[in-house]
This record gives C-alpha cells, sequence and structure tokens, in this order.
C-alpha cells in the first residue's frame, strides 16, 4: 500500500488517474493530509466512494504517543512516538519569540557513532520516510494545539545518511498548498558526510545548514566523532565553502564544549583561525550528560572565555540556551531511557 503522507500532489495525482478521478482532487486531499487527519474518512469533501477507495490503496502513517513531557521551567515539549512498525522515535517543540519550533528525527536510532551522544548508542535500526518525519510535526501541531513555524533536523539520526527521504520531506514541508514552512525557517545539522553536503548544495535550496563541528582539528574531532576518519577537518570544510559558494547561505557551526577535550583556549584561538573568511556562525553547546560516558560539560566560565576568543577573532558566537532541562529535552536521552528501561 502506498503511504500518502510520503505523496506530493504529483504521485495522488497519479493514483486518482487509475481511479478515473479528476486531477483536482490531488490538491484536496494532499490539503487534508497536511492538516494533519489521521483517517481517510476526515476526508469530508470527498465522497464515499473515492474515500473507500483510497482505503484499499493507500495508508496515513500515524503514530502513537508514548510519552510526553512539558517542561515547567520554559515550556519545552518532549514527545516519545511509537511507529507502526514498533520503532520508537522523539522529537522537541521549542517555545521562541520568533515561534515555535519542532526538531525532529530523521532515523530511528543512529550510525554514527559520536561518543557524545545519547541517539547513537545502539545503532540505527532504519531510515525514516518523508511521511514519517511529516508525521512528527503534524502530531505534535494537533497536539498542542500550536502552529510550528521553524523545523529543525536535529534530533535521532544523521539526516543526509537518508538522503532521498530528507529531500522529499523538505519539498512536503514547504509547499505552498501544505504547512508552507518556508526554507528560511528549515534547518538540516550533519555531523560531516561530504559528498552529501556538495550534493544538497547543488539543489541550491534556501535552508539552514548546521555542521556538527566540535573540534578544531583531526585529532580531536576523531576521538569523539567516527566520520572524522572517513572525512578530514580540511575536506569538511571546503564542503562547507562549496555550499555557501553555492547557495550564500551562512553555515552554523554547532560546537559542543567537553570539559578537558575540547575547550581549551588553544582550541578556541585554532577554531578561529580555521574558521576565518568562511561566511558562518559558530553555535557553543554545552554537551549534555549521557549515561554510561564519562564526559561531563564545560562550566559557565569556560564557556564565556572560549566564546570572547572567537568573538574577538572575527567569529560571530553565540551559547545555545538550554531548554528542557528537567525533562531529559536532549537528543535521544528520552528514547534511550524508555528502550532500556523496557528492555
Amino acid at each position: 500500500m502506498i503511504e500518502l503522507r510520503s505523496c506530493n500532489i504529483e504521485d495522488i495525482e497519479k493514483l486518482l488517474i487509475r481511479f478515473g478521478e479528476k486531477n483536482f482532487r490531488a490538491k484536496q486531499i494532499f490539503k487534508w493530509i497536511h492538516r494533519g487527519v489521521e483517517n481517510i474518512d476526515e476526508m469530508t469533501d470527498l465522497s464515499k466512494k473515492l474515500r473507500d477507495m483510497l482505503k484499499n490503496e493507500v495508508y496515513i502513517c500515524n503514530m502513537e504517543i508514548v510519552e510526553k513531557f512539558h517542561s515547567k521551567i520554559d515550556g519545552t515539549m518532549k514527545y516519545l512516538m511509537k511507529l507502526n512498525d514498533g520503532n520508537i522515535i522523539e522529537c522537541v517543540l521549542m517555545k521562541y519569540s520568533f515561534g515555535n519550533t519542532i526538531c525532529i528525527s530523521t532515523q530511528a536510532g543512529c550510525s554514527m557513532g559520536c561518543t557524545f551522544c545519547a541517539s547513537t548508542i545502539g545503532g540505527k535500526n532504519r531510515d525514516l520516510t518523508p511521511g514519517e518525519m511529516l508525521g512528527q510535526v503534524l502530531k505534535v501541531q494537533r497536539d498542542s494545539n500550536l502552529k510550528v513555524s521553524n523545523v529543525v533536523l536535529m534530533g535521532t539520526g544523521e539526516p543526509l545518511d537518508n538522503f532521498e527521504n530528507v529531500i522529499k520531506f523538505i519539498k512536503l514541508v514547504n509547499h505552498g498548498e501544505g504547512l508552507n514552512i518556508g526554507m528560511r525557517h528549515l534547518t538540516l545539522s550533519t555531523c560531516g558526510l561530504v559528498p552529501e553536503i556538495k550534493r544538497l548544495a547543488d539543489f541550491n535550496m534556501q535552508i539552514t545548514l548546521a555542521i556538527s563541528l566540535h573540534a578544531p582539528n583531526d585529532e580531536v574531532r576523531r576521538s569523539i566523532m567516527p566520520i572524522a576518519y572517513k572525512y578530514s577537518f580540511d575536506e569538511l570544510l571546503d564542503a562547507c565553502k562549496y555550499y555557501i559558494n553555492k547557495t550564500g547561505r551562512r553555515i552554523t557551526f554547532e560546537y559542543s564544549l567537553i570539559s578537558g577535550v575540547n575547550d581549551s583556549d588553544d582550541n578556541a584561538k585554532e577554531l578561529s583561525n580555521k574558521l576565518k573568511g568562511i561566511l558562518c556562525h559558530v553555535n557553543l553547546i554545552p554537551v549534555n550528560k549521557v549515561e554510561g560516558k564519562i564526559y561531563s560539560k564545560s562550566n559557565k566560565e569556560r564557556i564565556e572565555a572560549f566564546r570572547k576568543i572567537l568573538n574577538a577573532n572575527g567569529i560571530e558566537t553565540t551559547i545555545r540556551r538550554e531548554l528542557g532541562s528537567d525533562i531529559n529535552a536532549a537528543c535521544g536521552q528520552l528514547r534511550r531511557s524508555y528502550l532500556t528501561n523496557k528492555g
């Protein structure tokens, strides 16, 4: 059967041709899907005959909310969801002055092996479909009764390891007949798959690309990120420059500060030299505590000292505000806890 949430209007038109239905119905169905309907019978302006034909050919990949946590500190909402096949994913809704942002997962689990991340423990189970990515946005909007205005592909999984499905999701969530979320309100985060960064650049979509850098050189990066053995620091920066030249978009470099690993003044100075002249912004992140890992986050004084060095060298730098700290809102923590307790 066809998964309806993964379909664009053209996909639905092809289906309707087989049914002998008019093309304009495709736009109606597409709009219903993006309003968040969870069964075909909610599409009340379609005939019963058409709805019955659809039920025999398509399905809506609904997901069940297994657990939901609401931060008393800042209103952040963390969702643990079960997919049709029983896989568990998570997403987070964050409230900002500029609108509501959802951080979604692109895979069930992750195979990248970054040593400071809970998402990668246990590896990757499978890729998510475009409809399962879209479903996270629709489910959270329906449950919270809040409109999502920004989407961040920064939850469980490596988006560029699921390239085709992620590209289709971006086009679906951006579509004017659907949620119509602007490209500049979409952020994709990658640990640094160099060929795919260049491939993404060639699409010339005006999304924000965030690179999980977390180190100023190969030696430090390889100690915490296995992907650095495959693609060197210089190769990654070259791919970033290619992306900037193709799209004209500024890149965000994500840098999780780990006490005694990558947070020294020398690290900050080296990073400044490496990024000089690149159209970029650095986002410093106090590393999250992960059960079973020995890493601890840098203290506030060290984080501020690191930021000052970058700023003094002309690198625009901010410190990420910690949201949902009372509900395990960091990537992978809730899913890991659930799977461990269940197992």
